[in-house]
């Protein structure tokens, strides 16, 4: 196999537009909500596999693509009010910049532990869609809003799912794109500026979905709440997170 068809098979993995638009494709379809917690995870790592058992040459022009993708999905999150698919456009975004890791010679125990923290908060906020289609019938911004008043204990804990998905110290994903950052901008400043511009977008995405979903009137309608017992278990996932964000500053700053 020639390295421009390994290429365009990682890509479906390792997220390079049109290739890009299969993963989303995928979870559009699937209704399953453990199906698309696992794909999630293993979607990225397929394409690091495929990268690192195939020893590809990457060609020059596959930065400004991986680039333009990433920055092109984050850009299209301002606009999506559904939660599966603004998660299934940062996911794209995310992963995309693997590419630039790979370009920067990472370890692939490296690369993976990159790919799974940045999965793993896009595995929680998927569930969370879930409680919310199970609450509400959808997982919609502007369809109903007050969830901070109305389901406390859930809305606090989506809050701080999204917070860690957009990359927000102290957990890993940020670590990985300020070594990004620290990594390209003395080499390739106007890289170093398209990865803070998609890092900005992320948090702009990221204030719109909270503001349509926790803030505003809260609904008459008497809703659940997440339990004391799902409570604990998105807790102590998250302080994983941050324990795991800290380890990882650490090893690659």
């Amino acid at each position: 196999m020639t390295d421009s068809m390994i290429i365009l098979l990682a890509g479906i993995f390792l997220p390079l537009f049109p290739m890009s638009m299969v993963f989303n494709a995928i979870i559009e379809k699937i209704k399953y909500v453990w199906v698309r917690a696992v794909l999630f995870v293993v979607w990225p790592l397929c394409g690091l596999l495929i990268v690192f058992n195939s020893n590809v040459v990457i060609p020059g022009w596959l930065l400004p693509l991986a680039l333009a993708t990433s920055a092109l999905y984050a850009l299209r999150m301002l606009s999506l009010r559904g939660v599966d698919q603004w998660c299934g456009f940062l996911a794209t975004s995310l992963w995309s910049l693997l590419w630039l890791a790979v370009m920067q010679d990472a370890t692939a125990v490296l690369l993976n532990s990159y790919a799974l923290s940045m999965s793993v908060p896009l595995v929680l906020l998927v569930l969370l869609s879930a409680g919310l289609e199970q609450r509400f019938g959808a997982a919609y911004t502007g369809l109903y809003g007050g969830l901070g008043r109305a389901i406390p204990r859930f809305a606090g804990i989506l809050v701080t799912v999204v917070v860690a998905a957009i990359a927000t110290p102290l957990f890993p994903t940020f670590f990985i794109m300020l070594d990004m950052v620290v990594e390209t901008v003395s080499a390739t400043p106007l890289t170093a500026m398209v990865l803070l511009l998609i890092w900005l977008l992320w948090s702009w995405a990221g204030a719109r979905l909270i503001q349509g979903l926790i803030v505003g009137r809260a609904s008459d309608v008497k809703i659940a709440d997440m339990g004391n017992t799902t409570t604990s278990l998105f807790s102590l996932a998250l302080l994983a997170l941050i324990v795991a964000g800290v380890y990882l500053g650490g090893v690659i700053l």
